[in-house]
């Protein structure tokens, strides 16, 4: 039984850090009073503060927004952290900040494993998602059996930064094909295509991806101002990587507007 702990539990961290509780002991922490209820419940403790759940634990997941919070939080944390424990950041970031806070836990003999994840909150729920993991050898070994309890498809992709290079290119990738979905259906219904019979026919036919299908789900661009508010955060990251202009955030952009994601009127 490990001694693991858990920050961010909202929509995706909660059921990350519920599938976490199985066969190890699970501290957490949260400003919302409200979320750690269920957590009491089930048997979970509940830490009085970020650096107490830092010293009661062996392994910590983070599951905040932004690089802001991420930041915030593993000021806190790693000061408290015994030698040898493991901090996995599963927020999506900057790759940056993790190459920076990896070299913060690493003076004071901490792994840190960036190691964002795909699949949203029914994956976490079932054990599923997948996981992009950046850092040392020896972190991605200590880390693995707490990742394989909400993983199925867990992968390192290099040092610390690469988990975060690779789940910022994926999730550009889905608003990407959402926005030439949109793009596609709005030329289909100008040249007189009944647009849900359209969309019924690429989801058998060879124009067909995940974002199609989600996007042909929607009422309306709208619908997915809040998911699309997210994917606008990671497009908005991969410009700062690579070049704003780059191949993907042009295709996502006209998604991205239509459905008040970038702040503009849909």
């Amino acid at each position: 039984m490990a001694e693991v702990g858990f920050i961010g539990l909202g929509s995706q961290g909660a059921p990350i850090a519920m599938r976490m509780m199985t066969g190890n002991a699970l501290t957490v922490w949260a400003r919302r009073p409200e979320a750690l209820a269920t957590f009491a419940e089930k048997g979970a403790k509940v830490a009085a503060s970020v650096a107490d759940l830092g010293t009661a634990c062996d392994h910590i997941g983070v599951c905040v927004v932004n690089d802001a919070d991420v930041v915030q939080v593993c000021d806190l944390l790693l000061p408290a952290m015994r030698p040898g424990s493991v901090l996995a950041i599963h927020s999506t970031i900057l790759p940056q900040t993790c190459e920076a806070l990896a070299a913060q836990a690493a003076k004071r003999g901490v792994l840190l494993l960036d190691a964002p994840v795909s699949g949203g909150s029914p994956a976490a729920e079932a054990g599923t998602l997948t996981v992009m993991c950046g850092g040392r050898e020896e972190a991605f070994a200590r880390a693995l059996p707490l990742l394989r309890t909400f993983g199925a498809k867990i992968v390192l992709l290099g040092p610390a930064g690469a988990g975060q290079r690779a789940k910022i290119v994926n999730n550009a990738l889905l608003a990407a094909n959402m926005g030439l979905a949109h793009s596609a259906l709005a030329i289909a219904e100008g040249l007189g295509v009944d647009r849900a019979a359209l969309a019924d026919l690429i989801q058998a036919s060879s124009g067909r991806s995940f974002g199609f299908e989600v996007y042909a789900r929607l009422p309306a661009p709208p619908a997915f101002a809040h998911g699309g508010s997210l994917l606008f955060k990671d497009v908005s990251l991969l410009g700062a990587i690579a070049h704003p202009g780059n191949p993907l955030a042009l295709a996502a952009m006209p998604f991205l507007d239509a459905a008040g994601a970038t702040g503009e009127s849909p």
